[in-house]
Protein backbone atom coordinates (compact mmCIF):
# COMPACT_ATOMS: atom_id res chain seq x y z
CA UNK A 1 0.00 0.00 0.00
CA UNK A 2 1.25 3.14 -0.69
CA UNK A 3 1.67 5.51 2.31
CA UNK A 4 2.57 9.31 2.23
CA UNK A 5 5.56 11.26 3.95
CA UNK A 6 3.67 13.67 5.58
CA UNK A 7 3.10 13.34 9.04
CA UNK A 8 0.08 16.39 8.50
CA UNK A 9 -3.38 14.44 9.40
CA UNK A 10 -4.54 16.73 6.51
CA UNK A 11 -2.63 15.89 3.73
CA UNK A 12 -4.80 17.53 1.29
CA UNK A 13 -3.72 21.12 3.31
CA UNK A 14 -0.16 20.74 2.29
CA UNK A 15 -1.09 20.06 -1.33
CA UNK A 16 -3.07 22.99 -1.96
CA UNK A 17 -0.22 25.11 -2.78
CA UNK A 18 0.28 22.95 -6.12
CA UNK A 19 -3.44 23.57 -6.91
CA UNK A 20 -4.05 26.33 -9.58
CA UNK A 21 -7.73 27.21 -10.62
CA UNK A 22 -8.83 28.48 -14.32
CA UNK A 23 -11.78 30.09 -12.90
CA UNK A 24 -11.21 33.94 -11.61
CA UNK A 25 -13.11 35.23 -9.32
CA UNK A 26 -15.71 38.27 -10.41
CA UNK A 27 -14.31 42.08 -9.85
CA UNK A 28 -14.93 43.79 -6.17
CA UNK A 29 -17.86 46.22 -7.07
CA UNK A 30 -17.36 49.91 -6.78
CA UNK A 31 -18.59 51.52 -3.09
CA UNK A 32 -21.55 54.49 -4.09
CA UNK A 33 -21.19 57.82 -2.88
CA UNK A 34 -23.77 56.97 -0.15
CA UNK A 35 -21.35 54.05 1.20
CA UNK A 36 -17.82 55.95 1.11
CA UNK A 37 -20.03 59.35 2.89
CA UNK A 38 -20.89 56.62 5.52
CA UNK A 39 -17.62 54.80 5.94
CA UNK A 40 -15.87 58.33 6.27
CA UNK A 41 -18.88 59.62 8.79
CA UNK A 42 -18.54 56.66 10.91
CA UNK A 43 -14.93 57.40 11.15
CA UNK A 44 -15.33 60.83 12.45
CA UNK A 45 -17.55 59.99 14.72
CA UNK A 46 -14.97 57.18 16.23
CA UNK A 47 -12.04 59.84 16.04
CA UNK A 48 -14.47 62.62 18.05
CA UNK A 49 -15.85 60.49 20.74
CA UNK A 50 -11.82 59.38 21.36
CA UNK A 51 -10.52 63.09 21.10
CA UNK A 52 -13.81 63.71 23.10
CA UNK A 53 -13.04 61.28 25.94
CA UNK A 54 -9.68 62.58 26.17
CA UNK A 55 -10.86 66.24 26.44
CA UNK A 56 -12.94 65.26 29.33
CA UNK A 57 -10.87 62.84 30.95
CA UNK A 58 -7.74 65.42 31.28
CA UNK A 59 -9.30 67.19 33.90
CA UNK A 60 -9.13 63.64 36.00
CA UNK A 61 -6.28 62.95 35.22
CA UNK A 62 -4.28 66.46 35.94
CA UNK A 63 -2.98 66.89 39.92
CA UNK A 64 -4.80 69.04 41.40
CA UNK A 65 -2.30 71.43 43.28
CA UNK A 66 -4.58 73.71 45.15
CA UNK A 67 -6.24 71.13 47.20
CA UNK A 68 -2.47 69.99 48.86
CA UNK A 69 -1.67 73.73 49.18
CA UNK A 70 -5.05 73.75 51.28
CA UNK A 71 -4.01 70.65 53.10
CA UNK A 72 -0.72 72.27 53.87
CA UNK A 73 -2.04 75.77 55.27
CA UNK A 74 -4.74 73.49 57.40
CA UNK A 75 -1.79 71.57 59.27
CA UNK A 76 0.36 74.96 59.84
CA UNK A 77 -2.76 76.38 61.55
CA UNK A 78 -2.55 73.54 64.17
Amino acid sequence: MFRRREPVPFAFLAEADRFRSNVTPPPAERSSVGQIAGRVLFGLTIVAALVGSLVIGMPALSLDHSSQAQQSQASQGR
